[in-house]
């Protein structure tokens, strides 16, 4: 029975989705739900990056264009761009992703922390680099992507900014 809880402990399962012909993962226990692409309703006095609100069964959802957020070149939306729905501390998050390409279960041997000089370029939303057998899947820490640091200083939940 131990051995069946450590290798729990030392597996991940995660959500990876594509952003300029990268593989991005996020842990699968945040992702809410999966929606293909709808109206966003911009919102005045908002960042860039913030597309804007959806209302998701009442609820009401800001939305972050990721490729906005990591400053890459920007796109049309396509057939297979879709909206993740993510939980961070109980506040649904849309994220704009080029497409979701699958949901897969990685040991923890095969994630290994990024270079100090990735984190030292001003990536320090990647916990990791996972490797697989046909790519690399930069891990993201969704807390770090989603947050922003307000004008007091202090760090702000991109809903708020919604």
């Amino acid at each position: 029975m131990a051995e069946t809880n450590t290798k729990a402990r030392a597996e991940q399962q995660l959500v990876v989705f594509d952003l300029a012909q990268e593989a991005y993962g996020v842990d699968i226990g945040t992702v809410r739900e999966i929606i293909r692409m709808q109206d966003v309703t911009s919102v005045p006095h908002r960042p860039d990056y913030v597309s804007g609100v959806i209302n998701l069964r009442g609820r009401i959802t800001p939305v972050v264009d990721l490729r906005k957020r990591f400053d890459l070149p920007q796109t049309e939306i396509a057939r297979d761009s879709r909206i993740v729905v993510v939980d961070i501390d109980g506040q649904d998050i849309g994220m704009i992703v080029d497409a979701v390409t699958e949901v897969l279960r990685i040991s923890a041997d095969q994630i290994e922390p990024p270079s100090n000089m990735i984190a030292a370029g001003g990536s320090d939303y990647i916990v990791g680099i996972a490797k697989l057998e046909s790519q690399l899947v930069l891990l993201l820490d969704l807390e770090r992507v989603l947050t922003t640091v307000s004008a007091e200083g202090s760090p702000e939940l991109l809903a708020a900014a919604a």
